[in-house]
């Protein structure tokens, strides 16, 4: 069986450019993953990782789409490979049914590592040279009343809510929450 995995990073992106690319390819079932791909801890690539069989053939539209890090991309082939399955990178021309294709998707994992620590060096340098400039303020702090958020807070520690809970209610992620809870003293 040939089985597709396709990752965007957010909700709001569409797959339908990976998707196109598997449709002459005879493509039987397709997982699709919409977050980032910074971790392998993905429910979609978790339950294709557990469905596939000797025999099938997993297809990814690029390296990239799978993994982050030559580290992660290997871990998961491995795991494809110890299935008795294959994998197919289109974009790379990537086979690993063959010794070429093995060593070609190494040597590619590590060229998608290295073009993504160089994004983020480049994203860096440009916002300490904002910074420099004065025109890179950093994320906006969000608003939140300063009395609700005592107010749920002692709820929480009340043992009225949860730590979850009272992020919902503050729409708060749990970093910052826990961070403001220090700085309160809460």
């Amino acid at each position: 069986m040939k089985i597709g995995y396709v990752r965007v990073s957010t909700q709001e992106q569409n797959e339908s450019r990976q998707t196109e690319a598997f449709a002459s390819m005879g493509i039987e079932k397709v997982y699709i993953d919409k977050q980032s791909g910074k971790n392998t801890n993905r429910p979609k690539l978790s339950e294709m990782l557990s469905y596939i069989r000797e025999g099938d053939t997993v297809v990814v539209e690029s390296i990239s789409r799978l993994a982050r890090n030559t580290k992660d991309l290997l871990d998961i082939v491995e795991k494809i490979k110890g299935k008795g399955a294959d994998f197919i990178s289109l974009k790379e021309n990537i086979d690993t049914n063959s010794v070429s294709g093995k060593f070609m998707l190494t040597i590619f994992g590590a060229m998608a590592e290295l073009e993504r620590g160089y994004i983020l060096e480049r994203q860096a340098e440009g916002i300490e040279i904002a910074k420099r400039e004065g025109k890179y303020k950093g994320r906006s702090a969000i608003a939140v009343d300063d009395a609700e958020f005592v107010r749920v807070c002692r709820r929480w520690r009340a043992g009225e809510i949860t730590a979850k809970k009272a992020m919902e209610m503050l729409n708060l992620k749990p970093n910052t929450f826990y961070r403001r809870v220090k700085e309160k003293g809460l």
